[in-house]
């Protein structure tokens, strides 16, 4: 047990049984533990395997490269159609963890396995995220505009494309477009 992460365990949340629980089972896998994005983190050589949080709903454990594993029991969900790398294991009762752990434990196992292993996921490239058409016409319109957004890292285009894509109405997509021509002509993202 990593001292530093006690605070997460500690604080009162719908989910603290749990979390006690996944704790207990990720930390009796051999694994590190520690707090990365205010989360619990297991990993293994300093490779992320797999990490606690909650959620109004549920609560989960995210297997950093889920998309690598078997899941013959159909355990591991995938957040969004985005997400191409993660897959999170939901729960809601403490008895279900407990129903599950044999599951659990074989999942983290083979999880810590993929990132020995050094195996990596087959990640979408930028060019085959939808592009709204909305963007692509002011992309059209705009030449220092297009060398802007082209000379953005891979990870800044996607995060602006799905950004941009996940709004329903167009003049959503259009507002959003607007709110952030300024940052990509600074070569910034959507976080930065």
């Amino acid at each position: 047990m990593n001292p530093k992460v006690n605070w997460f365990f500690e604080k009162e949340t719908a989910w603290q049984a749990e979390y006690a629980e996944l704790r207990r089972i990720a930390l009796g896998c051999g694994l590190t533990e520690e707090l990365k994005w205010g989360c619990p983190c297991y990993t293994v050589d300093g490779k992320n395997v797999v990490l606690i949080h909650g959620f109004k709903d549920y609560c989960a454990l995210l297997f950093h490269k889920g998309a690598l594993l078997e899941d013959k029991q159909g355990l591991l969900v995938q957040q969004t159609e985005n997400v191409q790398s993660a897959r999170q294991m939901r729960f809601t009762t403490r008895a279900e963890i407990l129903k599950r752990e044999r599951a659990i434990r074989t999942y983290i196992r083979k999880a810590a396995e993929v990132e020995k292993a050094g195996l990596q996921v087959a990640r979408k490239k930028t060019s085959e995220f939808a592009m709204p058409e909305e963007f692509a016409r002011k992309l059209k319109e705009s030449a220092a505009l297009k060398r802007a957004f082209q000379a953005l890292t891979p990870g800044r285009q996607r995060g602006y494309l799905l950004h941009f894509s996940s709004a329903k109405l167009s003049q959503t997509r259009e507002a959003r477009i607007e709110r952030n021509v300024a940052r990509i002509m600074d070569g910034k993202g959507l976080d930065d």
